[in-house]
């Protein structure tokens, strides 16, 4: 087991050119806003499920209920007069928090399967209530009629994606700041003490049920705020918030990007929903076997992710340094 320390809080030059690609893409590609901001949410709700997943060890077939009802919270909103967005995003965040408050007490009880059938469970409860609640959630039409007021007063969002692009941006940029300052805490140290060996953290003093109940709320909370994101942007919530197909594709966007790594989860993601549009261009109807393609070789040669692969290839790197300057001498 490789040993773990707490990060020193500073910034990589490679991390800083990574935030600062949106920014370019937002100059060079006006035509990608659209599907830009769509990456940025769904890396967004990856973010949230790396952090149970990736850092607690907590495998969920159902994160999208919390997604999904930080939508509906944010839509419901818009939809009857209160279009401010922030205030509507701390409304998704805090419905969606406590609803995983909730349900973390059933999800901790029990091992991988366990929760996996438990989130799933909840994941498909939610979305039949949704369905039979259609006088409030729109049903299988959806919740339409969510107006949003300008963005501090003073940016409206417009059809071109340009506030919704740059409003995703600042929002995940800021819960990535949170979410990484989080793991790289005392109670994100221990989330790995936990993910590693459960059965050992109580003999440190460690509450491992308080600490797996703390991740998931907060993961809940994240993945809120995510979809209150995209009611707001879109204008519009479906039923396919609270879909199983979004958990399970959140899953695959973990295996391509790489868990436990938080970049891994907006690289995962990034690198799904651009193939997806890729290939469905190209083909509409078989996109999904070119993916499957994908996450097989992923899985073959690149264990961990692209995030993996990267380690790797430094390690290597560090490793034939030494070497080399033994033969240079």
């Amino acid at each position: 087991m490789m040993p773990h320390r707490l990060a020193d809080g500073r910034w990589h030059p490679a991390e800083i050119v990574f935030w600062l690609m949106p920014v370019v893409v937002f100059f060079l590609l006006p035509d990608y806003l659209i599907l830009g901001s769509q990456i940025l949410i769904t890396g967004l709700f990856a973010l949230s499920l790396d952090l149970i997943l990736g850092y607690a060890g907590i495998v969920s077939l159902g994160h999208a209920a919390f997604f999904g009802l930080g939508a509906y919270t944010a839509g419901l909103l818009g939809a009857h007069g209160w279009g401010e967005p922030l205030s509507g995003l701390l409304a998704a965040a805090a419905v969606a928090a406590f609803a995983g408050w909730l349900c973390s007490f059933l999800v901790v009880r029990g091992g991988d399967l366990t929760r996996l059938m438990v989130t799933l469970g909840i994941g498909l409860m939610l979305f039949e209530a949704a369905n039979k609640a259609a006088f409030l959630t729109g049903g299988v039409d959806g919740l339409s009629g969510v107006a949003m007021r300008p963005l501090l007063g003073v940016f409206d969002f417009d059809l071109y994606g340009k506030t919704a692009y740059l409003y995703s941006l600042v929002v995940l940029f800021v819960m990535f700041v949170l979410v990484r300052r989080i793991v790289a805490s005392p109670f994100g140290l221990s989330l790995r003490g936990v993910r590693e060996g459960a059965r050992r953290m109580p003999a440190l003093g460690a509450n491992v049920p308080r600490r797996l109940r703390a991740a998931f709320t907060v993961a809940a909370a994240i993945a809120g705020v995510a979809g209150g994101l995209l009611a707001q942007t879109t204008q519009f919530v479906g039923m396919d918030v609270l879909g199983f197909p979004r958990s399970a594709e959140l899953l695959v966007m973990l295996v391509l990007g790489g868990t436990g790594r938080l970049y891994g989860a907006l690289i995962g993601a990034a690198l799904f929903m651009i193939a997806q549009d890729v290939l469905a261009g190209i083909n509409p109807v078989y996109w999904q076997f070119w993916i499957g393609l994908l996450l097989v070789l992923m899985v073959l040669y690149a264990r961990g992710g692209v995030m993996g692969a990267i380690a790797v290839w430094r390690a290597r790197r560090h490793a034939a340094a030494p070497r080399e300057r033994g033969a240079d001498a």
